[in-house]
């Protein structure tokens, strides 16, 4: 395993026990940590047939930190954008807008990689649109289980929503997803190109 991914897999793994001890809820952490839990799985049994940049790696990283941070304390809950609502006079804690953005910015990266060297299409110019596209739809996928869940578990689902009494989370949530996506394409996908390259020679 390469020393870089040996780091980053230190990084998620602490990251998770941090998260896990003294977390706000025992059911409502497996839920919000879930994405974590299925995408650590995957990756490392893809490992060895299919291993991403570095660029994703570290992103990849990253995303996970978001979503153990919010696993431990609830989306609503952040004790750092708690100051922050106070200081620019945010009427809810917007940690969660925080994790959106990262559900698009981050599976964009993998969608893009995926799409390019498993030469998914022919055509190049079709991938930002379809790289887009998924990304929403994984977004839409999560906001319909976030559902689910609020329907079987009816009013404890409130800290897992993390609506706080704003009628159009929903879809503010899928825009922020559909602006991490296009940010990654417009910011990174030069960097991971040239990484793609280098990894395929």
């Amino acid at each position: 395993m390469d020393k870089k991914h040996i780091i980053y897999l230190a990084i998620i793994i602490i990251a998770g026990i941090w998260s896990a001890i003294g977390a706000y809820g025992g059911t409502l952490w497996v839920l919000e940590a879930l994405p974590c839990l299925i995408g650590f799985a995957l990756l490392a049994v893809t490992y060895r047939r299919f291993r991403f940049t570095d660029v994703t790696y570290l992103f990849i990283t990253i995303h996970f930190i978001i979503l153990f941070i919010g696993a431990h304390y609830t989306y609503a809950r952040v004790p750092a954008f708690d100051w922050l609502s106070e200081v620019f006079g945010w009427s809810r804690n917007n940690y969660d807008k925080v994790g959106h953005f990262a559900q698009g910015f981050i599976p964009a990266l993998i969608t893009r990689e995926i799409l390019i060297r498993l030469d998914v299409i022919r055509k190049q110019s079709w991938i930002p649109f379809l790289v887009i596209a998924i990304c929403l739809a994984i977004s839409a996928a999560y906001e319909l289980f976030e559902w689910l869940v609020a329907v079987l578990l009816k009013q404890s689902a409130d800290d897992f929503l993390g609506m706080q009494g704003y009628e159009w989370d929903t879809q503010s949530d899928m825009l922020c997803a559909t602006i991490g996506a296009i940010i990654m394409l417009l910011t990174l996908s030069k960097v991971q190109d040239k990484q793609i390259r280098r990894l395929t020679k």
